[in-house]
C-alpha cells in the first residue's frame, strides 16, 4: 500500500506579528525561512501595509482568539513620533493597561533598516529617509539606489543568512532600547525570548493583556 506523505503541521505557541509594511513582513518571513526561532513557537507574519492600519489589524487578530500572542513590528519614524505614539496609546487603552504596548511592540528607531543593516555592521541610523540611507545600504549589501522596490527587497532578503543573523544579535546588543533614542531597538529582547523554549513569558503577557 502506498504511503501518503502529508505536510507537517506547525506546532508551538502561535504568535502573529503585525508588520508595519513590506520590509518588516519580508524580513520576518526570511527569518522564518532560516528557522531561527525555537520550535516552541509558530511565528506568523501579517502585513498591515502601513502604520495607519496597525492598530485595527492588531485589534482584529487579538479578538479572533486564533493566537497565543499578537505582536507589532514597526518603525518609530522621526520625532515627534506622532503615529507611533498613537499606536502605543491605542494598544494601552485597548488593554486598559499602561504597560501593554511595551510588551507587544517590537520597534526600531528610526526604521527597520537599523536592524537589517546590523546583520553586517554596527550602525546607528539617524533618519528613515531611504535616499539618505541608500549609500550605507549599498556599502553593506551592494544594492544600489535602494528604494525598497519588490526586486530590491527580494535581493536584500537573500543576503540575510544564519551567520549574519548571529552577527546582528551581537551588534544590536550595544544599541539603546529607549524608543525615543535614534539608533535604538528592542528587537534583541524579543529574539532572546523567541529562541528560548521557555514560553512562560507568553503566559505572563496573556495575564497582563487579559486574554
Amino acid at each position: 500500500m502506498a504511503t501518503t506523505n502529508y505536510p507537517l503541521i506547525p506546532t508551538g505557541k502561535k504568535i502573529c506579528i503585525i508588520c508595519e509594511g513590506f520590509e518588516e513582513y519580508d524580513y520576518m518571513t526570511r527569518l522564518n525561512e532560516l528557522q531561527v526561532w525555537d520550535s516552541a513557537y509558530n511565528i506568523r507574519p501579517d502585513n498591515a501595509k502601513g502604520n495607519g492600519n496597525i492598530f485595527a489589524r492588531y485589534q482584529d487578530r487579538f479578538q479572533s482568539a486564533s493566537y497565543d500572542l499578537v505582536l507589532v513590528f514597526c518603525d518609530t519614524e522621526k520625532k515627534p513620533y506622532e503615529q507611533y505614539n498613537d499606536i502605543k496609546c491605542k494598544i494601552n487603552d485597548f488593554h486598559d493597561n499602561p504597560k501593554a504596548a511595551r510588551k507587544v511592540i517590537i520597534f526600531a528607531n528610526p526604521c527597520t533598516m537599523q536592524i537589517i543593516l546590523s546583520h553586517w555592521a554596527q550602525v546607528s541610523l539617524t533618519t528613515a529617509a531611504k535616499k539618505t540611507n541608500a549609500p550605507l545600504i549599498h556599502q553593506y549589501t551592494t544594492i544600489p539606489n535602494y528604494k525598497a522596490t519588490r526586486d530590491q527587497r527580494q535581493d536584500l532578503m537573500k543576503l540575510i543568512t544564519l551567520n549574519n543573523f548571529r552577527t546582528m544579535i551581537q551588534n544590536i546588543q550595544s544599541l539603546p532600547q529607549d524608543d525615543t533614542c535614534k539608533g535604538s531597538t528592542n528587537f534583541g529582547t524579543f529574539v532572546s525570548k523567541l529562541q528560548n523554549s521557555d514560553t512562560s513569558w507568553i503566559d505572563k503577557n496573556k495575564k497582563l493583556l487579559h486574554y
